[in-house]
This record gives C-alpha cells, structure tokens and sequence, in this order.
C-alpha cells in the first residue's frame, strides 16, 4: 500500500511543500506548492515574516491532501534563527533574521565574554556572526522585552510543529547549528549562556530526529489527524540523509544558498586543527555528525541577479550558466567567504572591487562575473575536501552534489575538475527526499538509514561527472590558495 507523507522545506529564499509516495520499492515526489521567502525590516531589525510563511504551508498542506490521505507532515528549514514563545503559546514577535546588523554587531563583544577557543571547543560549531548564540547575547545586551517574557525558545520548524500540534520540543539536528549545545554533554551549554545573561529556562526539551510529535490539531491545513514528525528539522542534515554515500571515502556538497562541504562521521571533530580551519560539527540522523564547513554558495549569485534586475535586465538562471560558459577560464577568482560577500547590497560592484583590490582582471560583463563565482566556488569546495580530508585523516576519493547546485552542470563539473575527484550530481531535492525519508523511518517503513539511502539510489540515478587533466586548473589552485584573504568569515 502506498504511504502518503508531506515534507514542508523552507528555504532562506524560498520554500514548498511536496507529497512523498513511498510503495515499498520506490519514492516519488510531487511538488505541490512553491512560495517566496523574504525578510522584512521592523524596527531597524531584519526579521522573517513568518506569518505569512505560516499561510503558505497552511495552503500547500491542503494541496497536498486534495482528497486523499496525508499520514504524517514534517517540516525543515535553514539552522540557526529561533521564535520566542510567551507563557501561552504566543510568538511574542518576529524572528531576526541571521543576516540581520545586530547580531553580527555583537560577535565581538561576545568573543569576549567567552573566548573563541572555549566556544569552540564546547559547542564543536564553526564560528560565524549568523549563530544563534551572537543573537541571543544582542538581545540580552539591549535589553529585549521579548528575551525576558519569553516561555520558550523555538527554532523555525519547531514553531511551525508547535503550530501543528502544540509541540514545544526541539530536533537535535537543528539545535546543534545554534552554537549554544554541548554535543559532548548531550544538553544546552546553559553556563555560557549564563555568561552573556540569556535565560536559559526557555530552552527546549531536545528530541531525536524521527520522534512523533502528535497529531496534527491545526485547524485549516487540510490534514488533520496526521502524525507530526521531527524529522531531520535542519535542511542540510535532511539533505545529507538523503545522499546515497558508500562509505568513508565519500565526502557531499550540499548546493544551495550557502554550499556545506562535509563528510559524515560518528564523532566529532573539535581538536585544535578544526578549530583553527573553522570546521563546524553539525548533528545528523542516527547519532551520526555533519563535519562540515560553511560556504557562501550560490547565495552570490542571486543576490547578483537581484543586482542586475534592479538595472532592468532580468536573468534566468540557465541563461546565466550559457553566459559563463562563453566567457574566458580562470581569468578572476574571488574568496566566497570573505566578510565583503556576507551582507545584501551590490554584489557585482564587490565582486569588482575584490579583483580590483587583489590585483586581478575585473570581471568585464555579466558573463565574466558569473563565470568568477562558479570557477571561485569550485576552487572553494575543492580546497575545503582536502581540508577535510587532512583534519579527519580520510581518503575522499567521490564526491556527492545535491541540493539546487546539483542541477548546475558547470558548477559540477567544474568542481570535479578544481578538486580532482569525481562529482556524482543529484538528487537535486535532496532537502525534500531526507524529509520524507525520516518520515519513513518513524512510520516504520524503513528499518535503516542505510535502507533509505539504498532507496534514493533506486529512486534517483545520479549524474557523474569525471575530472579530465587540465593543468590551468592546478595553476587556478595555487592563484586561489595565494589571495589575500583579508578578513575572511573565521576566526
């Protein structure tokens, strides 16, 4: 009989919900409704209008019915940002948004109070101004009414679970991306935060992936009655449950808004080398950690596309690809994470003045520039593999791209190239599928991750791309290593 799931995926600049059919041999997909996600400015602070995200899966959950039955629903979202609950239940306002001024305003100060190394080493999470944590100690240092009414902290796909069906806990997956868990302890590092005055009475009970929450009592969502899953709440660890890995030797690009470069292991990494190459120590699904490092991904792009059609030329992103693939190899490379990239504003213009500034040829057109971010973030994710590969002692010999970036053939082929290492590209809905995936597993449906991950193979072939020789990308290599990174996001 075939099992009927929802996975609702809310995206930095997007979301959707999507049916999975699950019939024993195979998974399906259907996506049923896609919707914008933009912030909002209210009082000087960037916040997420996660009212109206609330209507639009309300909408795509009845979709997602359409006179048949939905056994369960579970929602992913980006890590980090966080709504806080009063006394009875109510969201006492919006949620900032991890870009917003504030909270890296106040990385610094809380550097202070606790000294990188001792966060670190704690937490295992890479240190970055978007932590949950540097938004936590800004709301303590202003003040904030909302931080001293607040009953309950939840993390965006914990309040919309709370929405459905009253939960108040939190998924593991997601709350090791705050920066404010001990995974060592098991439990939220309440002393740090005791350190930077945050309550921590409002943290949250944390609960495994695949734990059933209850039913869904929402009224308007058109699938009351299903049972409402903490799945892998974070996108990336959804997205990671779903690479179909063989072993060791596989490390995966999660391809999206920020590309996380990471390899799969069973504990985590927080000696003194990761902490000075800034790796961050992620939960995943069956106990299992995400030994990652953060990119800025394709997060560059867009925010050029948003540049260019506020000039009045509209780009498609296959019209962007055929564009960078006419333009000059290898001529302008840029650093994706340096602090120059982390904030909206005029993206081609920056991209311009790092060339400028580091003595390189200036991107031209828009081809040229497009052509700068795809060949930067290969060289990126290349020299990050074999970061990962030095700090874990592995040999990563494959490469798995998933996510949006999977459908970006230059992209994976360049990679491939940059990294000397085959790229096996898809599935590109890898967020939805990990969703669905832990669904099963809490329905009983699948025994294993391992079973799961055997199924997306079925399910979904991927495409290969092999390294050819190619000495300019070597060369490209020892031009990138040499950039002045100067003020690169890391510590």
């Amino acid at each position: 009989m075939t099992r009927r799931m929802a996975a609702v995926d809310l995206g930095a600049q997007s979301g959707r919900v999507a049916v999975g059919a699950f019939d024993g041999d195979r998974l399906a997909v259907d996506e049923v409704h896609r919707f914008p996600n933009e912030p909002v400015e209210e009082d000087g602070v960037l916040r997420w209008d996660v009212e109206r995200l609330r209507g639009e899966v309300w909408t795509g959950l009845r979709k997602a019915a359409d006179g048949l039955p939905v056994e369960s629903v579970a929602v992913d979202s980006w890590g980090v940002d966080f709504g806080l609950l009063d006394g009875s239940g109510r969201l006492l306002q919006s949620p900032a948004h991890y870009r917003n001024a504030r909270r890296a305003a106040a990385f610094d100060g809380t550097l202070e109070l606790i000294p990188p190394r001792e966060l670190y080493g704690r937490t295992g999470i890479q240190l970055l101004p978007i932590n949950s944590i540097f938004e936590l100690a800004a709301a303590a240092a202003d003040g904030d009414a909302a931080l001293g009414r607040a009953a309950r902290l939840q993390l965006i796909p914990d309040l919309f679970h709370h929405w459905l069906c009253g939960s108040e806990s939190t998924e593991w997956t997601n709350a090791t991306t705050t920066q404010c868990f001990d995974p060592r302890a098991g439990d939220w590092a309440r002393d740090l935060l005791d350190r930077l005055s945050v309550p921590t009475g409002m943290l949250p009970e944390v609960v495994p992936p695949g734990t059933r929450l209850g039913a869904v009592s929402a009224a308007d969502t058109g699938v009351g009655g299903a049972e409402v899953v903490a799945g892998a709440t974070h996108d990336t660890a959804a997205a990671v449950a779903a690479v179909p890995l063989t072993g060791g030797g596989c490390a995966y690009l999660s391809i999206g808004t920020w590309s996380l470069v990471g390899v799969e292991a069973d504990e985590p990494v927080m000696g003194e080398d990761a902490f000075r190459a800034n790796l961050t120590n992620e939960g995943g699904v069956g106990g299992t950690y995400r030994v990652l490092r953060n990119i800025a991904g394709l997060w560059l792009l867009d925010e050029c596309r948003r540049a260019w059609a506020a000039a009045g030329h509209e780009y498609e992103a296959a019209e962007l690809v055929a564009l960078a693939r006419s333009a000059p190899p290898l001529r302008s490379l840029i650093d994706p994470n340096d602090a120059l990239f982390l904030e909206p504003g005029d993206m081609p213009a920056r991209i311009a003045a790092f060339c400028r500034e580091t003595g390189q040829a200036v991107p031209a057109d828009v081809a040229e520039t497009v052509r700068c971010i795809f060949e930067s973030l290969a060289l990126k994710h290349a020299e990050t593999i074999d970061l990962l590969a030095r700090l874990t002692g592995r040999r990563i010999d494959e490469l798995h791209v998933v996510g949006g970036g999977a459908r970006n053939e230059l992209l994976c082929a360049w990679t491939a190239q940059a990294a000397g290492r085959p790229v096996l590209a898809g599935p590109a809905e890898a967020t939805v599928v990990g969703n669905l995936l832990v669904q099963a597993l809490a329905l009983g449906e699948l025994a294993t991750l391992e079973e799961g991950r055997q199924l997306v193979a079925a399910s979904f072939a991927p495409q290969r791309h092999e390294p050819a020789a190619d000495p300019a990308w070597g060369e490209a290599r020892d031009r990138f290593a040499a950039l002045e990174r100067r003020a690169e996001v890391t510590v």
